[in-house]
């Protein structure tokens, strides 16, 4: 698959995922700095990842999930980028984010790789959406093309209610 930033082709490292895959382990930071890996989180998950939450377009994405999470109960929204803790959770409580998980990924890179999502060109993470069970299995998968593109929310949330 071919991803690109502003136009420009990036590389990204690890293997992609696809549906009917077993979601991946991995380890992230949370905004207390604890660890959190896959075993941690429970049911249908919604699993994004943004090149940085201050950013126009990550910034507009994860306000609208969180307030379309808001509408679905059993569903858990986790938006995973590169940015500090500190910078998540100050950005969070800027924008009153609260039915959004924000993870960090700065530390060991392991979601990235793990999940085919780091931008190696970037150091950044790329723009995906996946809605995974609560067999741990895949159930949407989807890599922009585009980094600086939208995702299709409609499909992400349709995806995420099937799975229930």
């Amino acid at each position: 698959m071919e991803v690109k930033f502003q136009g420009n082709k990036v590389t990204l490292v690890g293997k992609q995922l696809k549906v009917g895959d077993q979601f991946p382990e991995f380890t992230v930071t949370n905004n207390s700095m604890e660890q959190v890996t896959l075993g941690d989180t429970k049911g249908v998950r919604i699993f994004l990842t943004v090149p940085s939450v201050d950013t126009p377009v990550c910034d507009l994405e994860v306000k609208t999930f969180n307030k379309k999470a808001s509408e679905i109960s059993g569903v858990t929204v986790y938006t995973i980028s590169m940015d500090l803790p500190f910078a998540q959770s100050r950005w969070c409580g800027s924008e009153g984010i609260k039915n959004v998980v924000t993870l960090s990924d700065y530390k060991d890179r392991e979601f990235g790789n793990a999940t085919g999502t780091y931008v190696k060109e970037l150091g950044l993470l790329a723009r995906t959406a996946f809605v995974v069970g609560s067999d741990n299995k895949i159930v949407y998968a989807n890599y922009l093309t585009e980094i600086t593109d939208y995702p299709n929310y409609e499909e992400v949330l349709e995806a995420a209610k099937l799975a229930q």
